[in-house]
């Protein structure tokens, strides 16, 4: 199914990385679902941004009876299931480098809540969407990761080992959902220049990274969002269950 002719639910996607996902789906076509918790001026100034093609859904991705709400009103106003789910949204989270809690002090408080924000949202966008991905034989969702997996510079503890836990989740349910014609992926980002969440990343820190990746540069949200383009298009149709990481060649997955 060409872009064109999907509706793609992007969680958190009024904001930084979400919005430059939104923005780049607008572009190739796509109709959006613009989901946002607190963000209500940014959705909807996004939505009116982008036309008709854009809705802006509040919800917590969190509850999944709020998930369901969102899904059946993006019916309502479309007429279309949802085909595409990007699970961008990032529950109250700052990359702040040494101001983060190291190991021996940080509390499970902080891990339980990046595990509600990554798995529990994740599986109640996937379980609202499949109904009509069924229905059409066809979906695509694209989980966002990171590569801190691979190369833990920075004591993100909570958020790290969440994102791990979203890999494993991506890789489990793409075997599940493979027969129903619906693919999972992951795509894993650095830090990006820049987000909200890593506007408080001293710029030295930017400039280190950018000296050692091949491309010499950090990547941005808009690059990121176009390689969230190709998950979700029709010439990933044969991958699944894989994690691309997408940092400007600093980390070999």
């Amino acid at each position: 199914m060409k872009l064109s002719e999907q509706w793609v639910l992007v969680t958190g996607g009024a904001r930084g990385l979400g919005a430059s996902i939104t923005r780049a789906l607008a572009r190739e076509g796509a109709g959006v679902i613009i989901n946002y918790y607190q963000s209500a001026d940014a959705a909807n100034a996004l939505a009116a941004e982008l036309g008709e093609r854009a809705i802006a859904i509040q919800a917590d991705i969190t509850d999944a009876g709020q998930v369901a709400q969102l899904f059946k009103t993006a019916r309502e106003k479309t007429g279309k299931p949802i085909t595409g789910v990007v699970n961008n949204a990032l529950v109250d989270f700052k990359f702040d480098g040494d101001a983060r809690p190291k190991i021996g002090e940080i509390s499970w408080a902080r891990f339980d809540q990046q595990l509600q924000g990554a798995i529990k949202g994740a599986l109640n966008t996937i379980q609202a969407a499949l109904p009509g991905m069924r229905e059409q034989h066809f979906g695509r969702v694209v989980n966002v990761g990171t590569n801190l997996f691979q190369n833990p510079v920075v004591p993100y503890h909570d958020y790290t080992a969440a994102k791990a836990a979203l890999l494993s989740l991506t890789r489990t349910a793409a075997n599940d959902l493979g027969p129903d014609g619906i693919t999972v992926n992951m795509l894993s980002g650095g830090l990006l220049r820049t987000t909200d969440a890593s506007a408080a990343t001293p710029e030295a820190v930017f400039d280190i990274i950018a000296g050692l990746t091949p491309l010499r540069s950090v990547t941005t949200p808009d690059e990121f969002a176009d390689a969230v383009l190709f998950f979700l298009s029709p010439w990933s149709r044969a991958v699944t269950g894989q994690n691309l990481v997408v940092d400007g060649g600093l980390v070999k997955d």
